[in-house]
């Protein structure tokens, strides 16, 4: 059944979100005169987590406007660095993003990260629930209305991930201080304090550590070191205030 018309263009950013006959990011797209453009623009594959603002003739409108027939919309992608309401800037990634977690996590970011899969509505519920920005390549789960906050991870390689990440939150950088492997806080120890969580050829090589105050991991300058060294510099060099 056919309605009512308006034409709807998608910024160059937001394009690839857009089925195949729609790759242009520029038509015509019918409307009922009930969905408000929120829906709309989601329905054509573009999650709002990555819409910034939308403007119906130019002028800017909430995502609870009605499109009528005949107007003309465009959809801009957010603002970056993105504002997020509220503090501190903490972030909630999915079972996919492991790699892209430890790396915040090494420069000292509050991320929360599950080995397992949770599921969805466990995971929006979580980023309600501690005011966390969701971080995921699913855009069904990006599209659930309980989420605090979302973002879109536009790579699959954890350079480039970190790289837009880093970019579009300006997190605060403090290298160093958070495990790795569960998000605790590390703090300095000794090696006698940590001396049962090291192997014989590392408390002979090793004099300098640190452990989390939560799981109790132990930390040292090791043969990966350099490496995350690497990381942490590039970071501070592009991103840090």
């Amino acid at each position: 059944m056919n309605g009512p018309e308006i034409h709807v263009e998608f910024a160059p950013e937001l394009r690839l979100f857009l089925p195949g006959a729609r790759r242009s990011g520029t038509g015509p797209v019918t409307v009922d005169g009930v969905a408000t453009l929120g829906h709309v623009v989601e329905s054509l594959g573009v999650p709002l987590t990555e819409v910034g603002t939308l403007l119906v003739d130019g002028r800017e409108v909430p995502v609870s406007h009605v499109p009528a027939a005949g107007e003309s919309v465009a959809v801009r992608p957010v603002a970056r660095p993105q504002p997020v309401p509220g503090a501190p800037l903490r972030f909630l990634l999915d079972v996919h993003l492991g790699t892209l977690a430890r790396r915040l996590r090494l420069l000292g970011v509050d991320t929360a990260y599950e080995s397992t899969d949770l599921g969805d509505p466990a995971l929006a519920s979580l980023s309600a629930a501690e005011r966390r920005v969701m971080l995921s390549r699913d855009r069904g789960l990006l599209r659930r209305r309980e989420l605090w906050a979302g973002a879109y991870v536009y790579s699959t390689r954890p350079e480039d991930q970190l790289h837009d990440v880093l970019g579009r939150f300006r997190p605060e950088l403090r290298p160093w201080t958070r495990c790795t492997a569960c998000n605790g806080l590390l703090r300095a120890a000794t090696k006698e304090e940590v001396a049962d969580r090291l192997e014989g050829g590392t408390r002979r090589s090793y004099d300098v550590f640190a452990q989390c105050a939560s799981c109790g991991r132990a930390y040292w300058k090791g043969a990966h070191h350099e490496q995350l060294v690497a990381i942490v510099e590039r970071a501070l060099a592009d991103y840090a205030d």
